[in-house]
């Protein structure tokens, strides 16, 4: 599969994309217009290995319920993404059996070079 989740009113989403010029091969799904499935999710952790990977701790929300103050565990993260798109840690680029979280210039790169490689 080769997919990319984002957002598309995120700013540095929309850079990445444009940064990356997929291939036509490739599905975007917007998470906010499409939510993410149970069934989406957990083969994004099967290739991450981790909930906790996948999870965003810059989300107003993780602050606004307090949940910097508590001890998540991966069930607690898998819930958090379903129930609410921004904890979904973005873009989430899955290039066949290849996964790139978040919008480091790492990362970025990395799937940049493997999209194109």
């Amino acid at each position: 599969m080769k997919k990319v989740y984002h957002l598309s009113s995120c700013n540095t989403c929309q850079r990445i994309l444009k940064e990356l010029d997929l291939p036509d091969s490739f599905k975007t799904q917007d998470i906010k217009e499409e939510e993410i499935t149970k069934e989406q999710l957990e083969e994004m952790e099967e290739l991450a290995g981790s909930y906790e990977a996948l999870f965003s701790r810059r989300a107003r929300l993780y602050r606004e319920r307090e949940l910097n103050k508590k001890e998540l565990s991966e069930a607690d993260y898998k819930e958090l993404i379903l129930d609410h798109y921004t904890f979904l840690k973005r873009p989430v680029i899955i290039n066949s059996d290849e996964i790139f979280i978040g919008n480091s210039k790492k990362t970025v790169a990395a799937a940049k070079a493997a999209v194109h490689g």
